[in-house]
């Protein structure tokens, strides 16, 4: 008897959606679902972003520099190079092309972010906004910063959108995506 009861309690709950499906999960196809592993590579440089460029032994070329809305960052002697979507290292080998070409014979330089684009977080959340990025930044972390999330927020998924895409990708709130600067987090209310 005690067979057939386990049987059907097992059978009441596949039946009813209960078994095999964790709660912490995302809710909609993996195909839909954004990838996490697109975000975990260094943040390129945005438009907005603040950086420093230090050119060894030249204290009149080494300053904070500020990225223009076009992408461009402009430096003395090095005129206006296009700065956006390009990592540091990238930016650190443009500048000595131009500084070489230009001045100097043995340019060294070195390029660091000093302020990123703010992240900005909408939806169930305690206190929406913009919030300051700081490296290494993932969601709950967002979260946390934004005050926690209301009573009405979903426990299983959040929407992000990167500053490259033009629509929301639903990720799962348990995998803790990592955020890059100028991304959009929403916190979608739950239904339940």
């Amino acid at each position: 008897m005690r067979p057939l009861r386990w049987s059907l309690i097992a059978i009441a709950l596949s039946i009813s959606g209960c078994a095999g499906r964790s709660s912490l999960g995302p809710i909609r196809d993996p195909d839909h679902t954004g990838s996490i592993t697109a975000t975990t590579a260094s943040p390129r440089l945005q438009a907005g972003e603040k950086i420093r460029v230090t050119v060894y032994g030249e204290t009149s070329l080494s300053g904070d520099y500020q990225i223009d809305p076009s992408g461009f960052v402009s430096v003395p002697l090095a005129g206006a190079v296009k700065a956006a979507g390009l990592s540091l290292s990238e930016l650190e080998q443009d500048l000595i092309t131009n500084f070489r070409s230009q001045y100097l014979r043995n340019p060294q330089v070195t390029v660091s972010v000093i302020e990123y684009r703010p992240f900005y977080i909408i939806g169930e959340i305690q206190k929406p906004g913009a919030y300051p990025y700081s490296s290494g930044l993932n969601i709950m972390r967002a979260i946390a910063i934004a005050g926690g999330t209301t009573h009405r927020a979903s426990k299983s998924t959040i929407e992000i959108q990167h500053a490259d895409e033009k629509e929301m990708r639903e990720y799962s709130l348990a995998a803790s995506a990592p955020l890059l600067p100028g991304d959009v987090i929403r916190i979608p209310q739950r239904y339940f």
